[in-house]
């Protein structure tokens, strides 16, 4: 399969340890809701014309995961959440942590996407491309 591009510049599929992930950086946006909200919904456009399934990661290091963007985050998942089989998070904090759970459970839209925080992006990859 070629490699494309993404609106942020990943490679999709990105090949890593014998599997294929597909990683978003919406890291470095601080308080910039605006950009980062743009940015979440080119990629959301990119992601769904794939058409494929695949392990995902977001990076989240230095930007401020405000009410709206968690907001916004929770529909750019709707969206996409079908097509995500494994979600990995990189760079949130633990109050973050803790307000992403809670808004992935009240929306009861994914009970079987398994979700899982790290610190760091290497260790998300590798979890990506494991087993269950």
């Amino acid at each position: 399969m070629p490699f494309k591009k993404s609106p942020g510049g990943s490679m999709f599929p990105y090949p890593y340890k014998g599997g294929e992930l597909f990683g978003l950086h919406l890291g470095s946006f601080g308080i910039d809701e605006d950009g980062l909200i743009s940015r979440m919904k080119a990629e959301e456009i990119f992601f769904i014309q794939q058409n494929r399934s695949i392990g995902l990661w977001i990076d989240f290091y230095e930007t401020s995961l405000t009410d709206r963007v968690i907001s916004n985050f929770m529909e750019f998942l709707q969206h996409i959440g079908t097509r995500v089989l494994k979600l990995g998070l990189v760079g949130c904090s633990t109050k973050d942590q803790r307000r992403i759970n809670r808004q992935i459970k009240e929306s009861g839209h994914f009970e079987n996407l398994p979700v899982r925080y790290f610190n760091d992006p290497e260790d998300a990859k590798t979890w990506l491309v494991s087993e269950y």
